[in-house]
């Protein structure tokens, strides 16, 4: 089978997607400088596989060590790149931090392999902004984005599109995610954020197993069934799961240009508040939760249509709510008994 190069491979979507790769039958080298994950992540992996996952520990954004990387491995066909800075709140007080690592680090890939490669690139469904028409499709207008991260994500895009444009060697899939949550089924690898949480369900773990105090609800009045926020959230095993069906796409030649765009989502929306009756209902733990002011940035409602993931990438979620929630609370309680 074709050698997948994994960057940030030992970050939350990365191992998993390290997991799905060699469960598929691929050799696997992970890259990652540990700047937001654990090397102890290696270790679970290879009691999840029981393989012994090839790792290199590099910065991308060091041209040169890169390119000798490079040369040293021409059996890579394939990269996944996932590694790139991601708290919103951190690239709004760190712009040049942001931009600087984010770009430098794709663009010294695509130079590195000299285009003769197959690359799925991690984006997000923050392209989109506040989508005009709901579920959002992938011809969905870009919106200017709200925080340097996003904006990051947005010029990656252009910087793919433009590459693509005039080096036909190149084959890109870009995956836009909505919000992974969960964790692997043997609560060995899952989301690891470093301080305070950002996103919903981490901070929902943290604060059921006593680490953090009340869950904050940010607003109540928005045009939504219960008036909190909406967004999709997809099991990070199954949108593991789609970037596997990505490079399989493009190894067996099936893309329709050199570049193309994907939603990984369930195509279905959830509150705050019905991700929290869920989290209690599967958990059989009582949340204590409050209910706060909208915070600035937020949108009122998004959620993907993915019937061009299901159509073409024959890829759909198959993990609900209630799965992403039980596998998120097993893994915050492992990490209780075994933190990292």
């Amino acid at each position: 089978m074709a050698k997948i190069l994994v960057t940030g491979g030992t970050g939350f979507i990365g191992s998993h997607t390290a997991v799905e790769l060699f469960n598929a039958g691929y050799e696997v080298i992970l890259l990652d400088d540990f700047s937001n994950s654990s090397r102890k992540i290696l270790t679970q992996l290879k009691t999840i596989t029981g393989q012994e996952p090839e790792f290199v520990e590099l910065d991308l954004c060091d041209e040169a060590k890169l390119n000798a990387f490079v040369e040293q491995h021409p059996e890579i066909t394939g990269v996944i790149h996932f590694a790139a800075f991601k708290a919103v709140g951190e690239s709004v007080q760190q712009p040049l931090k942001y931009y600087r690592n984010n770009f430098y680090s794709l663009i010294n890939i695509i130079n590195a392999f000299k285009s003769k490669v197959n690359l799925v690139f991690s984006s997000s469904c923050t392209v989109y902004g506040q989508p005009d028409v709901l579920p959002v499709t992938e011809d969905a207008p870009v919106k200017r984005a709200e925080s340097p991260y996003g904006n990051t994500k947005q010029i990656a895009e252009e910087i793919l599109t433009d590459t693509c444009k005039v080096t036909p060697d190149l084959k890109v899939i870009s995956l836009r995610y909505f919000n992974p949550v969960g964790a692997h089924s043997s609560a060995l690898i899952g989301e690891l954020p470093i301080g305070v949480p950002q996103n919903l369900v981490p901070f929902i773990t943290q604060s059921a197993i006593g680490k953090r105090g009340p869950v904050t609800v940010f607003g109540s009045d928005y045009n939504t069934p219960d008036g909190s926020a909406v967004r999709d959230y997809i099991h990070v095993v199954d949108l593991a799961k789609a970037h596997v069906a990505a490079i399989k796409r493009m190894e067996e030649e099936k893309s329709e240009s050199n570049y193309e765009v994907f939603n990984l989502g369930t195509g279905k929306g959830s509150s705050v508040l019905e991700i929290i009756k869920a989290f209690e209902a599967t958990t059989g733990e009582k949340l204590d939760y409050k209910i706060g002011d909208r915070r600035e940035g937020d949108v009122e409602q998004v959620w993907g249509n993915v019937t061009k993931s299901s159509e073409l990438l024959g890829w759909k979620a198959e993990l609900d709510v209630n799965e992403m929630m039980s596998s998120a609370w097993k893994w915050e309680k492992y990490l209780k008994d075994n933190p990292f």
